[in-house]
């Protein structure tokens, strides 16, 4: 029997200022999609002409200039693109009542819905999961990498893409790694296997066994702990390996 697929996408936009009350506009969107948990390499990335001049303070966190986007598409222009890539999908979105606010702004602008047209897609907001798993400490994407050991070192400046990237991995963490250790998608149906059995010889030389090395061995202790840490203490392994 088989499984229910279950497609996310990670979103991220970046725009000319923080209030869509003045007038603000997006000028970056950036999307990556997993697949049951897993990325698939596949992605959105949009830069946008917003027809108004970009704020210093959020060119300053993003580095994005008017003059670079003049020859840019508009967001009328990608709409319906973008809405094919998202749409069924489960959105994961960073702090996502700001991106969601500018995505209905926009769509307001196009005379449509936002919410009509992506009605098919559920909203999981990270910054609300964080905040419920850490009360009280900070929760920005940067808090999120340094807490999870995601490597995040490319990111002298905000891109919504790269921070798409980079959420979809603290997600991951946050949520408690790949939910399924398989290599390959299960399959629809399971074949059972008649072919006689083959025993070997016991005048065989033993199987060698090669162990972890040191290096090998912190790297499994620091998953445990960010496994740990995302389950609320209760990681099975690290309960296995502790001793008697």
């Amino acid at each position: 029997m088989g499984y229910q697929t279950m497609r996310q996408i990670v979103l991220d936009t970046e725009t000319t200022g923080l209030e869509t009350s003045q007038g603000h506009r997006i000028i970056e969107i950036g999307c990556v999609e997993m697949v049951n948990r897993r990325l698939t390499g596949r992605h959105y990335h949009q830069y946008l002409q917003p027809d108004r001049e970009i704020d210093a303070g959020a060119a300053e966190v993003h580095g994005i200039t008017g003059e670079f986007l003049r020859d840019k598409p508009r967001f009328a222009d990608v709409a319906e693109e973008l809405l094919d890539f998202v749409r069924g999908a489960e959105l994961i979105i960073h702090n996502a009542p700001f991106d969601l606010g500018f995505l209905r702004h926009e769509f307001r602008l196009l005379g449509q819905s936002w919410d009509e047209a992506a009605a098919d897609c559920i909203v999981v907001d990270t910054l609300a999961l964080a905040r419920g798993r850490h009360p009280g400490q900070k929760n920005n994407l940067d808090a999120l990498c340094k807490r999870y050991g995601i490597d995040n070192s490319e990111r002298a400046l905000h891109g919504a893409l790269l921070d798409a990237e980079i959420l979809a991995d603290v997600y991951l963490a946050m949520t408690g790694g790949q939910s399924r250790l398989l290599l390959e998608a299960e399959p629809e149906a399971v074949t059972v296997s008649h072919a006689p059995v083959v025993r070997l010889s016991a005048d065989r030389a033993p199987l060698p066994v090669i162990r972890a090395n040191a290096a090998e061995c912190e790297m499994h202790a620091q998953r445990l702990e960010s496994i740990d840490k995302a389950s609320g203490g209760r990681c099975v392994w690290r309960r296995l390996d502790a001793p008697a």
